[in-house]
């Protein structure tokens, strides 16, 4: 439908701060072209240095290293929210060691810098020799003479810095001004450098690259431009796939999945999109949630030269610190600017009467950005009825999989959550009274 003369554009709607829900005109209803080998890469390299990680890190015995996510009903959830289908979340919150979605792609890249360092200096002869070298003197004396740098709101910081102190890197994390300090202190515990910016993600991003480039031995993690990062992200629609079918929860043309993931920068949910797509073609439909003030992915895929969030007139002021990003990855945009299906953005209000309703219902603990998920099914039946229409849904809501995609919050301190819970009883009131 081609809107009316005087139609407000998505920026004029965008920049009333208000939330809306957005679906993409570029979306491709058909598969996209397969693209599976660095997906498959990835899940190998991760496979190999999973005794590595065991050694590292001695909880992860139980899962001989890997690092993985449950996949958690929710019924309690599921009718307080009174979606249609099979209400499912995807429990990255408590992934192992990182206690976030940024755990499977900050672990690959360093895992393949470290293989890559190892390979040329002679510690590893081949990708099938024992990866445990890798945590031994030789290697960790060779990792100490390189400087890994990376920037972040919070969650990749911790990834990557966990990993890189571990293995011996330098390690260095330049954190924007939204970060928590609670998880600048966690990363110095571990050893890490943090930088502290004044200002936001994406100028954080600008001063960590070149200060971690000027160093000949400096490597940087650009969660703008990183297909490691990306394909080691996207690894987790192939942990999906084996979980939805060990629970014999189909997903084909009869039976849709629904996916609702949390973003920021575009990072981690583009990869995650872009593997679902890989793995269940034209059977799975991606929608991002993001704060109504930093809807920059929304921006990014509808519009190639990317505008920032502020020149439209937002501020990217959020209680969500994760999703606090101005400026999207192109590179992440152009890849998924047609198997992305919609983007909803939301309130910070919004996010704590969320993250309460799962504490109450399911006596789950996230963070706020994690909650941004929570919403994605009953806005969508109830603002996104032109998408169901569009691709034949309306008739398969009773058949379908909602798939919440929670990011991060296994390690908030009990302190910093109770008072999470506390805004989210006093938004859950006052909406109540409204």
């Amino acid at each position: 439908m081609v809107p009316a003369q005087n139609s407000p554009t998505i920026e004029q709607r965008l920049a009333l701060g208000k939330p809306l829900f957005w679906l993409n005109p570029a979306y491709s209803q058909t598969a996209p072209e397969p693209q599976l080998q660095d997906i498959e890469d990835a899940a190998a390299r991760l496979q190999r240095c999973a005794p590595l990680l065991v050694r590292l890190f001695p909880e992860l015995a139980h899962s001989q290293g890997l690092i993985e996510s449950p996949l958690l009903p929710v019924p309690a959830l599921q009718q307080a929210l009174a979606v249609p289908g099979t209400l499912l979340l995807k429990a990255d919150h408590d992934l192992p060691i990182a206690g976030s979605v940024k755990a499977r792609g900050g672990f690959h890249e360093v895992l393949c810098h470290a293989e890559s360092l190892a390979l040329a200096a002679g510690i590893l002869h081949s990708t099938d020799d024992d990866y445990q070298k890798l945590a031994g003197p030789e290697a960790r004396t060779l990792f100490a003479q390189h400087l890994l740098g990376v920037a972040s709101t919070g969650n990749l910081g911790l990834s990557i810095g966990v990993i890189g102190a571990a293995l011996g890197f330098d390690t260095c994390v330049h954190m924007s001004s939204d970060a928590k300090e609670w998880k600048k202190q966690r990363l110095r515990n571990f050893g890490v450098r943090v930088i502290e910016h004044a200002s936001d993600y994406s100028a954080a991003v600008a001063r960590g690259r070149a200060e971690t480039q000027a160093n000949p031995r400096g490597y940087f993690v650009d969660d703008e431009n990183s297909p490691r990062l990306f394909y080691g992200y996207a690894v987790a629609a192939l942990r999906l796939r084996d979980q939805l079918a060990k629970a014999r929860i189909p997903v084909d043309a009869e039976h849709p999945l629904m996916v609702y993931i949390p973003c920021g920068v575009g990072g981690a949910p583009g990869g995650i999109c872009f593997g679902l797509k890989q793995v269940f073609g034209a059977a799975v439909h991606c929608f991002f949630a993001e704060p109504a003030q930093a809807p920059c992915v929304l921006l990014g895929v509808q519009d190639p030269s990317t505008p920032s969030v502020y020149d439209i007139g937002l501020n990217c002021q959020t209680e969500a610190d994760g999703l606090a990003v101005g400026l999207a990855s192109e590179w992440v945009c152009s890849r998924i600017r047609s198997q992305l299906a919609g983007v909803y953005t939301v309130s910070d209000d919004s996010l704590y009467r969320d993250l309460y309703r799962l504490q109450a219902s399911e006596q789950i603990a996230i963070e706020p950005s994690a909650a941004a998920g929570i919403q994605g099914p009953a806005r969508l039946f109830s603002e996104g009825t032109d998408y169901l229409r569009s691709q034949g849904l309306e008739s398969l809501s009773g058949q379908s999989t909602q798939l919440i995609w929670t990011t991060g919050g296994r390690l908030v301190p009990d302190a910093e959550y109770k008072n999470f819970l506390e805004r989210g009883k006093i938004a859950s009131n006052e909406m109540l009274t409204d």
